[in-house]
């Protein structure tokens, strides 16, 4: 599969389950975004519910799930900053998953005999990502990596709003109704 379909797939499959939970979890993401973790300068150095270890590997998925192909990535729109806001705050529930899903994650790199999933190379990666691409923890992983980098960059995610670059949002607060007469 290329890489422009894989990421076209991703897209196309999370539209209305995001569009579903994004309506059921709108006030936990308001107070997401006035939370200070939601705040990022490019450096990110700290993070709320990852240690560094977990982050480098849950950055390096994100890097496999949303690629830096020609254009930005995951790891440009640092869809990690998003990722770690949201499980302290409107994604509290999946938690769970996650923690048990790095777990097990560690578990597996540690049996091919590498130290992390971030220091395994990008064949490997692949193939450890294509083996629990049905878990709840993958599943968390490839829904907030897509909502980081597409979300609006006071959440965290999409650094210098390159997902907006992506697909032509314009970031304007300056709206026109469309042309034409309407009956008022």
């Amino acid at each position: 599969m290329s890489e422009d379909s894989r990421r076209q797939f991703l897209i196309q499959s999370m539209t209305g389950v995001s569009a579903a939970w994004l309506a059921a979890s709108w006030p936990q993401i308001a107070e997401a975004a006035e939370s200070s973790w939601g705040q990022s300068d490019g450096n990110w150095s700290q993070f709320a519910f990852f240690t560094p270890a977990q982050g480098a590997d849950v950055e390096a998925m994100a890097a496999q799930i949303f690629p830096t192909t020609d254009t930005p990535g995951a790891k440009e729109a640092q869809a990690i900053v998003f990722i770690d806001t949201a499980l302290v705050t409107f994604a509290k529930a999946q938690q769970e998953a996650v923690t048990a899903g790095l777990s097990d994650l560690q578990k597996r790199v540690t049996a091919m005999g590498a130290g992390s999933f971030a220091a395994l190379d990008e064949a490997q990666q692949i193939a450890m990502l294509t083996s629990i691409q049905t878990t709840p923890f993958f599943r968390a992983i490839r829904d907030l990596t897509i909502m980081g980098v597409f979300a609006a960059p006071q959440h965290g995610g999409n650094f210098n709003k390159v997902g907006w670059k992506l697909i032509g949002f314009e970031d304007s607060l300056n709206f026109h109704t469309p042309f034409g007469s309407y009956d008022v």
